[in-house]
């Protein structure tokens, strides 16, 4: 169980045993600091799951004496700001991918639009070429039929039908400009025939070049639109986690009213005990001392009448009494260990020590009261020392409790206490060293299998290591 305090760590003993209740619990859930990745880590996802994963672990161990709905709803809240990180550097790297896709889509649209009008040029060119090649085409037939209708231009022909040499000069350079004519044209076709063939050609290296921009503009877009859908996606996902973080932080808030009051109630059962323990402490102290006191005039009393004994001349010889005094202890056997206290358990392992530590969800120091030995549940837990149990049954924090007080021990009074018990075995009178007080377990204010185990020295906690 642990007892929380309003002072920082502790300076000195007094302070450590002060036991004290702090009403405050979590004041602004916005403070509390999200698990995070390992500074430097790898981004690698399944690593940064690792390191939540180990941190939650302590997280555990940590809330192993608080109330488990709370204790839950804040593992939950710390698991999901864990996963925050990594969901936004999901969506970081989706939108920076969508960017560069959208990029690539308009390079990939413009070289298509550049590849188109190249293609519609050289179409336009070609259709010229074409146009050309059939107007060359016509006059070349033109001058063919002229000539067959006027059966030839020969130069005979010419000659035999001018009636005077002037005539016949003007007739032979009319024919000798229309013969000009006449081969340019086939020049000119012909000329324009070659441009046409390597027009087509041209046109069909094109339109494969704007084929395969047309295929990189549509893969781009595909691209580029399901990077689009992934970073909706990842959007999506981060305003969920969020959306669930607020969610969990006010399950957090509500389970700490309902947490402010078991501690309340707790403090007060505390505050009981530590009266009960103190006042039997303080009989039992007084009881030994009235023994200490009653035995140290057994023993003047018996030493002054062996003094008076030996001025008698009929002294000689043994008394035939006896030396022997009783020690006044009652341990009932020793401990197999150093101390007066055995282990409660020799199963399992120590999941937490006795002292001050600052709580994770109420960001304030507190006393652990005790020594955590965490075990399977229903594991036999053993008597410390022998003793009379005072009182066994289940309270609200420390779950089914039997305590145990041990007597007067080394000049102090020492009670221990065996918390969160599966099932109590010993309802009440005398127990030995040993003997199974109960069974391992997670009942009241406890968020997994361990017994939370104490020592009371003359009413005040301590440390159980003191003793074992």
């Amino acid at each position: 169980m642990v007892i929380m305090r309003r002072t920082p760590a502790p300076r000195n003993a007094s302070a450590r045993r002060a036991i004290g209740m702090s009403a405050a619990l979590l004041c602004s859930l916005a403070l509390v600091a999200p698990v995070s990745a390992h500074p430097g880590s790898d981004p690698d996802p399944s690593k940064q799951k690792k390191h939540v994963d180990a941190q939650i672990d302590k997280l555990r161990d940590d809330l192993a004496d608080t109330n488990a709905d709370l204790a839950n709803a804040y593992i939950a809240l710390r698991t999901t700001q864990g996963r925050l990180p990594g969901a936004q550097s999901a969506l970081t790297q989706a939108q920076a991918a969508a960017s560069r896709a959208e990029t690539a889509n308009a390079i990939a649209a413009q070289e298509l639009e550049v590849s188109q009008a190249n293609e519609t040029k050289a179409q336009d060119e070609l259709a010229a070429t074409s146009k050309e090649i059939r107007d060359s085409r016509g006059q070349v037939a033109q001058f063919a039929a002229q000539i067959y209708q006027e059966q030839g231009f020969g130069e005979l022909d010419m000659a035999m039908t001018s009636t005077s040499p002037q005539q016949f000069a003007d007739r032979i350079a009319l024919i000798g400009t229309v013969m000009d004519l006449q081969g340019q044209s086939m020049v000119k076709l012909a000329t324009a025939k070659a441009s046409q063939t390597a027009q087509e050609d041209h046109l069909s290296a094109l339109r494969a070049d704007s084929e395969k921009a047309k295929r990189k503009a549509e893969a781009s877009l595909a691209a580029a639109n399901a990077a689009r859908d992934k970073a909706t996606a990842a959007k999506a996902a981060l305003d969920a986690l969020a959306a669930q973080q607020a969610q969990q932080a006010a399950a957090v808030k509500a389970q700490s009213v309902a947490e402010n009051a078991r501690l309340a109630a707790a403090q007060v059962e505390s505050d009981r005990l530590s009266a009960v323990i103190k006042a039997r402490a303080a009989a039992a102290l007084r009881r030994a001392k009235i023994r200490a006191a009653a035995n140290a005039k057994a023993k003047a009393e018996a030493a002054a009448r062996a003094a008076r004994n030996k001025k008698k001349p009929s002294s000689s010889g043994s008394t035939g009494g006896s030396s022997g005094g009783s020690s006044g202890g009652s341990s009932g056997g020793s401990p197999s260990s150093g101390g007066p206290l055995s282990a409660p358990t020799t199963l399992g392992w120590i999941s937490s020590e006795f002292g001050m530590r600052l709580h994770p969800i109420q960001h304030i120091w507190k006393l652990h009261s005790g020594r955590d030995y965490a075990a399977p549940c229903g594991t036999p837990i053993k008597a410390a020392a022998p003793g009379v149990v005072i009182e066994s049954g289940y309270n609200p924090g420390y779950g089914n409790r039997v305590i145990v007080d041990h007597g007067v021990i080394g000049g102090v009074h020492l009670t221990t206490t065996y918390n969160h018990l599966q099932r109590i075995r010993t309802h009440g009178g005398r127990v030995s060293r040993g003997t199974v007080v109960g069974y391992e377990g997670s009942t009241g204010n406890s968020n997994g299998c361990h017994l939370h185990f104490e020592v009371y020295e003359d009413g005040t906690f301590v440390d159980p290591r003191n003793y074992l």
